[in-house]
């Protein structure tokens, strides 16, 4: 499958800042606690697995990122009430804001992946029209970032100044990488 991002595998990143890593309680930070989380998501992340990689297919997108945005955004599900997360704000695996966009599908469905998906691939669009200069891999963490926090918040190279915990591409980024390990 040709990809529209570059290889995850090869995008450098920091990893969950102390913010992140200390929702989890965990005494370490960086690429080892996104690695920590993204591993007690896996068997939750299993259950979507055939979902994900079919989504991941029909958009041309490495389906550890999409992996690494559920954990991230979801914990894999297992935080959401009803499909809810952030107060009511955000619906389903990927969290799509209710403010921004009217979420399609169950919470767990594919429709819901699907819409979550083109959302970013619409921010990679931002980003490419917004930063011509950057490479693949820059474009990938700042579409990212944008993901979370829209494309007019990624100023510059660090994409992460305005997402939460500061830390929201690279530790996308580092879950992903965990995600791709484990066979995503």
């Amino acid at each position: 499958m040709a990809l529209w991002h570059a290889d995850i595998m090869t995008v450098p990143t920091t990893g969950a800042s102390a913010i992140t890593a200390g929702y989890d309680n965990l005494p370490f930070i960086g690429v080892k606690a996104s690695h920590h989380m993204a591993d007690d998501d896996l068997q939750n992340m299993n259950l979507y697995e055939s979902k994900i990689k079919n989504v991941a297919r029909r958009n041309k997108v490495d389906p550890a990122l999409l992996a690494g945005i559920i954990s991230r955004q979801s914990c894999a599900g297992s935080i959401l009430i009803n499909g809810w997360g952030d107060n009511e704000n955000c619906f389903g695996l990927m969290q799509v804001n209710k403010t921004y966009y009217k979420p399609c599908g169950s919470w767990n469905s594919e429709e819901h992946l699907n819409q979550a998906t083109e959302i970013l691939i619409k921010m990679m669009d931002s980003i490419n029209n917004k930063f011509p200069g950057w490479n693949a891999k820059e474009r990938l963490k700042g579409a990212v970032a944008a993901y979370m926090c829209g494309a007019n918040c990624v100023l510059d190279e660090n994409v992460d100044k305005y997402t939460a915990g500061k830390d929201f591409a690279n530790d996308v980024i580092a879950r992903a990488q965990r995600f791709k390990q484990h066979g995503f």
